[in-house]
């Protein structure tokens, strides 16, 4: 989700006459040769950029993910009774386009086949009338079944079959709806789920208490590895462990949904469904993104809500907003969208690339940000009640769950722009500080969307085997807030101190920073030093320049940086991967704000933009350099191999960005 924008103090880099007529006559002897090539190359990319901005201001880039959203709607669409031949078609040409050689899915570019992924996308096709024994389809089935069968997806994967009697309810985790009726301070009460999780487990406890199924259209017996015995046993952890522990609390729920009173259990369904409606957004989505809108609308038609009420309705269409259709007639469902987080970052590039601060795209940018403020109360004022309002939220509505990192980075954008309001621009940035700096964790650092989210029993859960459930600190996100404290004047604050505190504590022995919301290590990184430096940190401290060090030590051969996925798993991966244009960026940022701009090393990652840049000024890449959970879900920002290029490009020409503050 994140992304590191700040240019450190002490930024240098070779400059060139740009389109503001900005010239400095102290570039190094050799620096004009790739110093005009990087001033030609951001000049295309600032016009590719300005092309893309909507009328209204903002920019947004598909957000791709995996084919089970696309499985998933689909599925949503059948159980409900409204999926029509048209949409099915289209899902299903975009879900056999992503098929790998060996009938499988994964869920990044390159990675491995990935069985959950492979069970939804065939079951998909199933529906779309792909019959068992096609080619394509038997590959896939084979594969499955060397790997288990269905019984070795993931929960969520197996919730779904479930619904169409494809799953037995009773084999799959309990998951209670009094779940809402514990108090904030209970272990395991919704609150101590991070904000995604929770807007997903509240509709499922009312899905898990129904156990609904529709009538299956056809039988799903070639996934069973053994279909003598679809759902094998599993083995029982020692009752001295997490695992065991936590095993034995699933047997004890799934003893008391057979003595549950039916009053306090509809009671607790009923009380759900309130928070669930509560927490419907103007345009009828849920938190902005695609998975808790889905189960939500399960949820509810459970309850009785026919497809004509108007939360269902609304809810609805929300969801075909998701879809991103292509010109050879596929659809690709988005798990969200990432307009504000796309438009401040859009914002930075154009700006550090010399764009007057008054220009009228950055003006209009400003204002689209300003409206989306978030001025009311949300879940995360569970634990902080008393912190007024004032962030940003990622999605275009998502007044609910405004988050730490969007909030700082639209504030360093704001901050580049000169608009014809300055008055107004202040009141929302310092309404935006001050919540922010509320939303600091006990140890100095902030999370996501919650302050300290942090509880180590919601990952232990027998249902929550996908990704994290949890919204801990992480060093991507501190940094930004860093960074935006530090240009905001505010670098000696104790706060912003702790938090400086927090990230030195953070390094890595290689010197790298792991990357919670980017892939990986050179995302955080690139996130952290210019961070440091703009607080202050010299370009002389240690960890300046072990993260330069380690920096160097990973760069390609062809002169670019890249990090694959499977560093979240594999350390052997750490730092290592094709180079891309958005994590070449990355590392290309953290050096010029360490000081860097004039060595060959940066020298080569420049000349690697500038060599793979298209006519148009844009880039290529078909790497996934997001995450939303690290491995388990991740994200090919479309719009991150344009904004990050043009920054770096943009600080290497004129060098470090001017704030109008003092640190």
């Amino acid at each position: 989700m994140t992304a590191t924008t700040g240019a450190g103090a002490g930024a240098v880099g070779p400059r060139a006459a740009s389109a503001s007529g900005i010239t400095d006559t102290t570039a190094p002897p050799d620096a004009p040769a790739v110093g005009e090539a990087a001033r030609r190359a951001a000049e295309r990319s600032v016009q590719h950029l300005l092309a893309r901005q909507d009328a209204e201001g903002w920019w947004k880039g598909d957000l791709e993910t995996n084919v089970t959203m696309d499985a998933e709607d689909l599925l949503l669409r059948e159980f409900l009774g409204i999926r029509d031949e048209a949409t099915t078609e289209a899902a299903a040409r975009y879900i056999r386009g992503e098929q790998r050689d060996d009938g499988t899915w994964a869920t990044f570019h390159g990675g491995p086949g990935e069985l959950s992924a492979t069970v939804e996308a065939y079951v998909a096709l199933r529906l779309a009338g792909d019959p068992p024994d096609a080619p394509h389809m038997a590959r896939a089935a084979a594969w499955i079944r060397q790997r288990g069968g269905m019984a070795e997806a993931r929960v969520f994967t197996r919730i779904w079959l479930a619904l169409f009697g494809w799953w037995k309810w009773q084999d799959l985790p309990e998951l209670p709806p009094e779940l809402i009726y514990l108090p904030h301070w209970f272990p395991l009460n919704i609150y101590d789920f991070g904000q995604w999780a929770r807007q997903t487990i509240v509709p499922l406890t009312i899905v898990s208490a129904k156990r609904p199924v529709r009538p299956a259209p056809f039988a799903l017996d070639e996934l069973h590895a053994d279909p003598r015995r679809p759902a094998p046993p599993r083995a029982l952890a020692p009752a001295t462990t997490w695992e065991g522990l936590f095993q034995r609390l699933d047997r004890a729920l799934h003893a008391y949904r057979r003595v549950a009173p039916r009053s306090l259990r509809r009671a607790a369904m009923n009380a759900a469904a309130r928070w669930i409606v509560e927490r419907q957004e103007n345009d009828g989505c849920w938190g902005g993104i695609q998975p808790p809108a889905v189960y939500s609308l399960i949820a509810l038609r459970l309850l009785g809500y026919d497809l004509g009420h108007p939360v269902m309705r609304a809810g609805l269409e929300s969801l075909d907003r998701f879809a991103v259709w292509r010109e050879d007639g596929s659809r690709m469902i988005e798990a969200c969208q990432s307009p504000v987080w796309d438009t401040c970052l859009a914002t930075i590039a154009l700006a550090d690339a010399g764009l007057p601060p008054d220009h009228p795209a950055l003006v209009k940018a400003a204002d689209w940000m300003l409206a989306e403020q978030v001025v009311r109360p949300g879940d995360w004022a569970v634990r902080r009640p008393h912190l007024p309002p004032g962030g940003w939220a990622f999605e275009f509505h998502n007044d609910t769950y405004p988050d730490i990192d969007d909030t700082a980075e639209v504030i360093l954008a704001l901050r580049r722009v000169r608009h014809p309001d300055p008055d107004r621009v202040d009141a929302a940035i310092e309404r935006g500080a001050r919540w922010t700096l509320g939303m600091q964790c006990r140890d100095g650092a902030w999370g996501a969307f919650d302050a300290d989210n942090t509880s180590p029993f919601p990952n232990r859960l027998p249902f929550c085997d996908f990704g994290e459930v949890v919204d801990p600190p992480s060093a991507d996100v501190t940094a930004h807030v860093v960074e935006m404290l530090a240009h905001e004047g505010r670098s000696h604050d104790p706060r912003t101190r702790r938090g400086i505190a927090w990230l030195l504590d953070e390094q890595e022995p290689s010197g790298s920073w792991f990357g919670r919301w980017g892939v990986n290590h050179v995302y955080g990184t690139g996130s952290v030093v210019p961070a440091l430096t703009a607080a202050g940190l010299p370009l002389t401290h240690p960890a300046i320049r072990r993260a330069v060090a380690w920096l160097q030590s990973v760069q390609n051969d062809d002169g670019g940086w890249g990090e694959d996925l499977r560093s979240y798993r594999d350390e052997a991966w750490v730092g290592r991967g094709a180079s891309t244009a958005s994590q070449t960026a990355w590392a290309l940022l953290a050096l010029l704000a360490a000081g860097e701009g004039d060595t060959p090393c940066v020298e080569r990652g420049v000349r690697w933009l500038v060599d793979t840049q298209r006519e148009d000024g844009s880039w290529d890449e078909p790497h996934f350099t997001g995450t939303g959970f690290p491995w388990d879900f991740s994200i090919n920002y479309h719009l991150y191999r344009q904004v990050f290029p043009l920054t770096a490009l943009g600080r290497y020409v004129h060098g470090e960005p001017s704030f109008g503050k003092e640190g």
